[in-house]
């Protein structure tokens, strides 16, 4: 959910500051208080702070003002929840388990989608299996991240199963994540890439093992050689 105009600035400014625990828990902000530092109208404010209720990273009190709420209470799952949380301190922490949930889901979503995609399903992921090892090829990763979201995107949808398919916004955010702050190699390896073309090719002969045994090399890989870099 990207917020435009003001409202998104200072969102841009309270979301990192509550989620790197620069503004803490227990916290209260006063709507005054922040209309008066960031000299924005009450509307702004209410604007921002109701996008942040939606994340439950805030609650508002009754004569004690917006309450910053504990990180165990926040929508873990909101992209950008996860986008303010890999901007900070807390970076790795939020990668390891965005990771761990990867390997918990994929690899099932993978073994569904061998039994359930369309046609049309299929025929996106051949093309982006190819898209995917062009890109690499090229060492172009702006456009390589752009297809691999969607590739583990058609995924998660084609398993058939809704509460995977909703994963695929935190999916994404951690792929990109990875990239932005430079935690992928320069050019994405060779066997990484092949990997994706057997997930694709698995789903598309309706082989639900190997389309499952694939995608699980390809996550738990991707974990291990995170912890390695963070490490």
């Amino acid at each position: 959910m990207e917020i435009q105009g003001l409202p998104g600035q200072l969102l841009a400014e309270l979301g990192p500051a509550i989620a790197s625990g620069e503004i803490p828990a227990g916290a209260v902000l006063r709507t005054e208080e922040l209309e008066q530092r960031f000299r924005v109208s009450r509307t702004v404010v209410r604007e921002a702070v109701r996008v942040l209720e939606s994340m439950r990273m805030v609650a508002p009190r009754r004569r004690v003002g917006i309450t910053v709420r504990p990180k165990a209470e926040w929508d873990v799952f909101d992209p950008l929840v996860i986008r303010w949380r890999l901007a900070g301190a807390d970076r790795a922490a939020q990668l390891r388990s965005l990771g761990s949930l990867r390997v918990a889901v994929e690899p099932a979503a993978a073994a569904l989608a061998a039994v359930h995609a369309s046609d049309d399903d299929r025929r996106e992921l051949s093309a982006l299996a190819v898209e995917l090892t062009v890109t690499a090829r090229a060492a172009d990763l702006e456009t390589f991240l752009e297809h691999d979201i969607a590739f583990h995107a058609i995924v998660l949808r084609a398993s058939g199963n809704e509460m995977f398919a909703h994963l695929k916004d935190t999916v994404g955010a951690v792929l990109t994540g990875r990239t932005e702050h430079r935690l992928m190699p320069h050019q994405p390896r060779p066997y990484a890439v092949q990997l994706h073309r057997e997930v694709a090719e698995a789903i598309c002969a309706g082989d639900a093992e190997l389309a499952e045994r694939a995608m699980r090399t390809i996550v738990a890989g991707a974990l291990e050689e995170l912890n390695a870099t963070l490490d």
